[in-house]
């Protein structure tokens, strides 16, 4: 396959992709080839189009040209966001890549724009197309391949979960439609008289611009701060449980700085009773190792929690019993009961469902209820509860 044989041909170690040297070749290797294919195309769409006179295949020759301008962002893109982390931006660069993504989107909805004005213009003032085999074979070419490119490009995105590399595979699939819908608007101009050229090159317009917008929603989610990725979540949670010592996991925060640039933070339940050199030792392991395998910076945080006795079993329970009774709870963490005979904290946190939380007031109004619930049971004990979201 061209694909894999270009990837091997050069890109050294291609398989280590969480080395930054590695990500930069790709990005590299992806822009080179758009500008290539891309520049290519727009010469043979331009000269086609002039032939013809054709607006809709002029249109789509530029289409091509923002393409190879794109592929050239890409790139910049690619060396400015592997830039080292320095004072002013002390964990690096990596988003970056998003702007440039970012970047290409606007560009290819300017050259929409463009082309809505000058179509219409074709329209309003129709002109004859000159329909010939040769040109509309070599269309039909040009299709083939942006095929090509959009599967290169996205299979470069994926291998290196790159936003512009998949923004570029998505862009250039949308052209693989605009040049099929020239393609059919130049044979069909061979049997009528109507300004079907410019009315398709509106069609062409709109769909330059829609994929524009479509790029740009999709690029600026991860610099607003998108949720994580499901699969990651739950591979951090299991990989910590796994350790010795370990009983539950909670308030997982996961960080994007940009591909390649993942920090995480999450709360691990350990006896209160272990010794803490023990525990700092199975702490250090897990988040060394984790971080080797998942590729993330993660950083464990230990919370104590109380070992069983009678008294702190059957306290759970009726914890557990008073919280069935609210169905926006989903879970509890961090139980732990503080204090003498005389006073006495249960501290403990609900996570509850983000869908149908949405205010402050409503958090305040649940851990009354709760502790009021608890406060009914043991008069003795002051509860105190803390709110968690669960974030989907």
């Amino acid at each position: 396959m061209l694909s894999n044989f270009l990837i091997k041909k050069f890109i050294k170690n291609n398989d280590d992709i969480n080395d930054n040297k590695v990500r930069i070749a790709y990005g590299n290797l992806g822009g080179a080839v758009g500008i290539i294919i891309n520049t290519l195309l727009f010469l043979i769409k331009l000269f086609v189009g002039l032939f013809a006179g054709s607006i809709a295949i002029i249109a789509d020759a530029f289409n091509n040209l923002s393409d190879a301008a794109s592929s050239i962002i890409t790139i910049i893109g690619f060396k400015m966001a592997n830039k080292p982390a320095d004072a002013e931006h002390p964990f690096g660069h990596g988003r970056i890549e998003y702007i440039s993504a970012l970047v290409v989107s606007f560009m290819v909805m300017l050259v929409g724009f463009q082309f809505v004005k000058t179509s219409f213009s074709k329209i309003l003032n129709p002109e004859a197309v000159t329909f010939e085999i040769m040109p509309f074979l070599l269309l039909l070419i040009s299709i083939g391949f942006k095929i090509w490119l959009s599967k290169f490009n996205k299979n470069l995105g994926n291998k290196i979960n790159s936003s512009a590399l998949k923004a570029a595979g998505t862009d250039a699939l949308g052209d693989v439609f605009t040049s099929t819908t020239v393609v059919i608007s130049f044979f069909a101009s061979n049997f009528t008289s109507l300004p079907i050229d410019g009315y398709i090159g509106v069609l062409v317009a709109l769909v330059i611009i829609y994929s524009g917008f479509s790029l740009i929603k999709e690029t600026i989610s991860p610099l607003l701060g998108e949720a994580p990725d499901a699969e990651l979540v739950q591979q951090i949670n299991d990989m910590v449980l796994s350790y010795e010592h370990i009983s539950g996991v909670h308030d997982l925060v996961i960080h994007n700085y940009g591909p390649g640039r993942i920090m995480a933070s999450i709360h691990a339940e350990i006896p209160a009773d272990i010794n803490i050199m023990t525990i700092h030792n199975i702490i250090d392991s897990a988040e060394r190792e984790i971080s080797q395998k998942l590729g993330v910076y993660l950083v464990v945080h230990m919370d104590p929690v109380s070992v069983d006795t009678d008294e702190i079993s059957s306290t759970r329970k009726y914890i557990e019993e008073v919280l069935k009774s609210y169905s926006i709870v989903k879970s509890y963490h961090d139980f732990r009961v503080i204090g003498d005979e005389k006073h006495k904290n249960i501290i403990f946190d609900v996570v509850v469902d983000s869908n149908e939380f949405t205010n402050n007031f409503q958090s305040e109004n649940l851990k009354e209820s709760i502790e009021n619930s608890v406060k009914l049971a043991h008069p003795t004990y002051n509860c105190i509860v803390t709110i968690d979201l669960q974030l989907h």
